[in-house]
This record gives C-alpha cells, structure tokens and sequence, in this order.
C-alpha cells in the first residue's frame, strides 16, 4: 500500500512472568560496546543506556523502526532485560538475540509496552541482544535511561543438554515429498544414506512428534545440496500453535549444528527460501533435548560427500562478496552503513555511498579486490540517483598502477552494462564528475569474467513451471461466524500508520459470511486505550497476513473481492518482502506489491504499483485502471503475473501495468524482487492517500473475499 505497518505482529503467544532474576544472573550489559539505529543527536547516545548512570539516555530520531543493540563480548544465556524508559517509549517492540550481529532471534514481543521500568524474563543466547522498536507510543523517538541484560556466559548450551538423537525413529510428517523415495521419515531413521525430499516450491516444512513435551536444547541438520537459504526451527505444544526458536537467512548448507533453546512435543524446520532450483531435502534431522544425565551414544553421522557439477566455462561473477575499498564512505540517518561490501553483496536493495560530509566532491571511487588475476569482459553498474556524468573503469595488478579500460564523459546513471576487455586483480570505478549535487552511489557494482578467484553466489529463485500449478488457496469455505484459517493468516492487531484512522483487532472484524467469502468489516467503533490521529482510533476493522506460513517468491497470485466503498475507506490486497520481519529490513527496501489498492472516494478507479527503495510511495511505480461503474457493487478478479524478468497485473483478464525488468532497471532504479514475500488483505480507514471519512460515508462497510490463490 506504499506504507507499512508499523505494529509489530504477534507471531509468537508467550506467557512472561517477571521476576526478579535468580542469584546467577549477572549485569552484562555494563560498558559494553553499543550501537543504534539512529540518535536525536549526539547528547543522547547509544552507550548513554548502558553507562549505569540514570540520569543519562539515549535517544532515536523521530521514526519507526528504530533499534538499540549492545554487543555482549562472547555468547552468553541470556535470562533477564530491564528497560528503563524516558518518556519516549516503546508501544511494539521485540527483544532479540543474534550470535552474529547479523541474524535475529526474537526472545520477547510486545504491542503493548507500557513504558517505565520494564523487567522481562527472557530465555535466548547470543553475543548480541537488541531492543528493535517498531511503534512509538508517541510522536517522538524511542529513549531509554537504560537498557541492561542480565545472565551468563559460558557454554551457549541449556545445562544438562543431552548427546542423544531424540528425533531417531520418532513419527516425522512433512509438507510435500518428492516422491514415494524420498519420505518425511528418512530423516529421522538414523541412516545417512537415506533422505527427505520436498516438491521444488516454497514454503516446505518437516516436522517430527517426540512423543512427549521437551526441552529442546540442539538440532543438527545434515543437507543434501538442495538446501535451505533461509527457514526457522519452531517448536509446539500440539503440532498447531508454533514457536520460532532459530532463525536464519543465510542458510549454508552441509551440517548445520545449531544451539536453540525452547520447549515442546513437536520440533519442525520450516523453509521460506530454497538455495537451488529443486526442492528442501534432508538425510538427518536429529534433535538434541535437555535430559541430562547419561544417554545413549548418538548414531555416527556420516556427511554425503557432494561431488560439484563440472564448470561450464564462460564468464563468471567474480565480485560477489569480495573486498572493496573507496574514497570514502557513508553511515549517517540517510544512508546507514553504505560501506564498499554493499556494492558487492549482490543484494539490489543495499548501497555504498561515498561521504555526506567529505565525499560530494570530485574525484570520487570504488574498487574490488577480486582475489587473483583476472581477464574483464563485463561490469555491471546500478546507480542511486547519485551517479557518475564522467567517469572511468580501471583495472590494476597491484591497487597503485591503474589501467583505463572504459571511459565516459556521458554517464546515464540508472543501470549500465558496461563490455570491456581488461586484465587485473582490482577493478576501479573512478569517477571524475558527478552527475547531481551529491556523491558518488551505487546499488550494485558487478564484474564478470574469468579468474580471478570467485565465491559463488546463492542460486536465484526458479522462475514458475509452464503452465504454473496450483500451490496454495484459501477458498474461505468456512461456516457462518467462523474465523480466518489459523494455518494459513494471521491478524495484524493494533492501529495503522499513515494517519489511519481505524484499530485493526484480533479477528473480531473478521469472519466467514458462510457463503464462500471471507468478510472483512471496517466499524464505527472506539477502541479505548489506542492511538490515532486525534486520540483513540474512532474505527475498527481487519487486517491479515500470511507471513512464516505461506511465503514464496514468483507466481500467479489472485483474489476475487468485492470491495468496500464509501468515502475514507482503503482495501487492499499485496505482498510484501518477508525479509520485513525475517531480517527486520525496513520498507520500503524489502519491496512492495500492491496488487489492487482501492479508495473510497473514487468508485470507478483501482490501483497496481509495486514500491523499491528507488521508487515508493507517491513516487512507486504503477498505473490506475477505471471501469464504468463502481468497483463495490460487485466481485472482481485481482492478479499480478511475476517472474524474474517482470510483472503483469490484471483486472478480470485486463492487463492494466506492466513491470518489464530490464527498463525498469534502466529507467527507475533496481529490481528488488527475487526474494520471499506474503500475502496481505486489509480495509483501512482513513489515511493520507483517501483521506478522512466525512458525513457521507456509511458505516460498517465490508470487504468481501471469495478466494486468494497462488500457482506456480
């Protein structure tokens, strides 16, 4: 909807009792190193919050998310987090934990902070823990007086964590199997030469019944090549509510043991992303639970060796994730840790960007080390608006004596493709004259050839089979007063953003009318104790999405919906970048796909844009579509066709915007959308884009959704 929620999801039910914390535990947060997202400025810094001092703080600027993390200095069992707040507190925020800095595991969430002092009884590890705000409980920044974790260090393992398989020869279940061959239960047999094999599509899931309710301590994952890239352990009470305990998106294949703490009867792997063309496929799922004592000697694991496919031969990336040096760099409120490895990552939605205090100046460069000699024939180009008019592409033996091999004085920007012929270890892009008042940024900077010495970068996603097959629906088939399928939604509770006016609730807007659609109703109601503009939300009304349970990357996705339609009101049906809640990337790097977007107060007219952090908001890229009547007085079919080369929406058949990715590359900016996204339905009230409801409009109004359906 060219917005975001801002409103963390509850994806997790979890009970915390606070208590003081046991004699173990031990402040470890005390003078460490600490880092934020931003500060209001530099009187209030981060490591204000954790100096011990009560009458110092830290401050964020005036936006959400925002997000303060201190680095505990080893891997430490993490029991305990106060937080005590200034004024400017947290009303949705998550505790979280990461081994790395990089990858997240949430130990606490919350939609309703209270502010204060806050003690949260946690259980999670990591080296580094972070408080990640995602809604303001008022209209400045998040602050904190100060923000201490407490627990120990030492082995990341719960004590008493046993050696033993408890998975081996324990009832499995999973999603899909390839075939009759490859079966849930090879996974857990023992046997290192048997396996589990998934159907070639996303989302994919196994999960194993230890019988009996247990502390899960360690799993290890044994892969065959077709591997996750990004997925999540999660544990459950009764194989329907479940829990994330681990998760990654950088999955790397081969064993993968990893440390978890959690609890539960049922342990499942649930896979977002595949790292290749086919399917998720495991030869051991082996679980580790807290029993202590002795137990049994585990099954020797035996690691398949992995003969690699024969090189080809032709040119290669050959930049992927290597090292980079520049002129300068930038990390400041606008452009956040723009380092030279952004240009190399291969990731569209990151940047480097020389300095906004140093770097508007001529000359300005960037250069790759490519790890060994190598023969040039390509580089790929995708500027930020800050691009080069003049430039130079330069290669060199030693990073000193430099070598032109392609120059410009008549730089388009946007995306350039660059043939060349060169030879050398470094490679350079010297720009000698900028194109704008600003530096020098770019999104990707790619160079392809041979030698050298490349790492080879995760395969993209497939694009969809030919014809595409159904992979998922929801027909909304359910009895009269019935709720949305929990396996397959989950509600968005709290208010909007955008100057939205309603409350979205947990279900009570939502329900099955009995006749094959599902009704989501926006109301004329206060929700006391909520925050809109001018006070409590005067407006209730849903929102649901399919994040963690239905994500996936390509296809044909459709609905039939009929709209609701009176003055002030927004329905919508999109997708958006799993990476928002798996990554917490903030919108709009993580892309959006508004595949109809509907304003009350234009009857006859429907909207199709899609959103990058080159293109969004008022500026996203799309087109409108009108009809002669209004589009509330009946059902219509809504998709959007998207692969990687581009996107084709429709309106029942009608094609009304094109995405070609090759020009959109070439004239808006990069094209972010080779990853996971989900489904998401609401109907807002109110907002900057429909405005306000006024004396006309008529209350409650329902949108009506006979189905949502995918295929690829």
């Amino acid at each position: 909807m060219g917005l975001l929620f801002a409103t963390a999801i509850v994806l997790i039910t979890s009970c915390f009792t606070l208590v003081p914390a046991l004699a173990a535990d031990t402040l470890l947060s005390q003078g460490k190193t600490v880092t934020a997202s931003s500060s209001e400025n530099a009187a209030f810094p981060a490591s204000a919050a954790v100096d011990g001092n009560a009458g110092t703080r830290w401050a964020s600027a005036f936006s959400d998310p925002q997000w303060i993390q201190v680095d505990l200095g080893a891997t430490a069992s993490v029991s305990r987090v106060v937080l005590t707040w200034e004024a400017a507190y947290a009303r949705a925020f998550q505790i979280q934990t990461s081994p790395d800095g990089t990858t997240w595991t949430p130990v606490y969430t919350t939609t309703t902070g209270t502010g204060g002092t806050q003690d949260l009884t946690v259980a999670g590890n990591g080296r580094y823990v972070r408080m990640y705000g995602t809604q303001r409980a008022t209209a400045y920044g998040y602050s904190l007086f100060e923000f201490q974790v407490y627990g120990s260090t030492g082995t990341s393992n719960p004590p008493g964590c046993g050696t033993a398989n408890a998975a081996q020869g324990k009832p499995a279940t999973a999603s899909s199997s390839e075939n009759a061959a490859f079966p849930a239960s090879a996974a857990v047999d023992g046997n290192a030469g048997t396996r589990w094999a998934s159907a070639f599509s996303d989302p994919q899931w196994i999960q194993v019944d230890l019988g009996s309710s247990q502390a899960i301590c360690g799993v290890t994952l044994t892969w065959e090549p077709a591997y996750a890239r990004a997925f999540q352990i999660q544990t459950s009470p009764d194989g329907n509510a479940w829990t994330p305990i681990y998760s990654t998106t950088t999955g790397t294949g081969g064993t993968q043991t990893l440390d978890v703490t959690g609890n539960g009867r049922y342990v499942r792997l649930y896979g977002t992303q595949r790292a290749t063309a086919y399917g998720y496929s495991l030869w051991e799922f082996a679980i580790r639970t807290g029993s202590g004592g002795s137990t049994p000697s585990p099954t020797p694991t035996i690691t398949p060796t992995i003969t690699p496919p024969p090189d080809p031969g032709g040119d290669k990336l050959l930049s992927y994730n290597k090292p980079g040096v520049a002129s300068s760099t930038q990390n400041d409120v606008n452009c956040g840790n723009c380092t030279e490895a952004r240009a190399f990552d291969r990731d569209p939605a990151t940047r480097w960007a020389t300095s906004s205090t140093t770097g508007w100046v001529d000359p300005g460069w960037i250069y790759v080390d490519l790890g060994a000699t190598a023969q040039i024939h390509k580089v790929i180009l995708q500027w930020d608006p800050a691009y080069a008019k003049a430039f130079q592409i330069q290669t060199s033996p030693d990073a000193v004596n430099w070598t032109p091999i392609y120059s410009t004085t008549t730089g388009t920007g946007f995306k350039q493709t660059l043939t060349v012929n060169g030879t050398g270890r470094y490679v350079r892009m010297y720009g000698t004259q900028r194109g704008t008042a600003y530096g020098y940024s770019l999104w990707e900077f790619q160079v392809w050839g041979t030698g050298g010495a490349p790492i080879t970068p995760p395969p993209l996603p497939p694009d969809p089979r030919t014809p595409p097959q159904l992979v998922w629906s929801d027909e909304f088939n359910g009895a009269a007063g019935s709720k949305p399928d929990a396996a397959k939604w989950t509600p968005e509770v709290g208010p909007g953003v955008n100057n939205e006016l309603q409350y979205y609730t947990n279900n009570n807007n939502a329900t099955m009318d009995g006749n094959g659609s599902l009704v989501m109703e926006a109301r004329r109601e206060t929700t006391p104790g909520s925050a809109c503009p001018g006070g409590p939300c005067q407006y209730t009304s849903s929102r649901l999405n399919t994040y963690g349970k239905f994500n996936f990357t390509y296809g044909r996705v459709e609905a039939r919906i009929k709209v609701s339609g009176t003055k002030g009101l927004w329905p919508a049906f999109w997708l958006l970048g799993a990476d928002f809640f798996s990554q917490n990337r903030p919108w709009p790097y993580v892309g959006e796909i508004d595949i109809m977007e509907h304003l009350g107060r234009e009857p006859q007219t429907v909207y199709s844009t899609i959103h990058a952090p080159a293109y969004f908001g008022g500026g996203g890229f799309g087109s409108p579509y009108s009809i002669a009547g209004d589009f509330a007085s009946d059902y219509h079919v809504f998709a959007v066709d998207w692969n990687s080369q581009g996107m084709k929406f429709t309106v029942d058949g009608n094609v009304i915007h094109t995405v070609d990715r090759a020009t959109l590359e070439t004239t808006k900016g990069p094209w972010v959308f080779d990853h996971p996204f989900f489904i998401i339905l609401n109907n807002a009230v109110g907002g900057d884009w429909p405005g306000p409801p006024d004396g006309t409009t008529v209350f409650p109004q329902k949108m009506l959704v006979d189905y949502v359906r995918v295929y690829q």
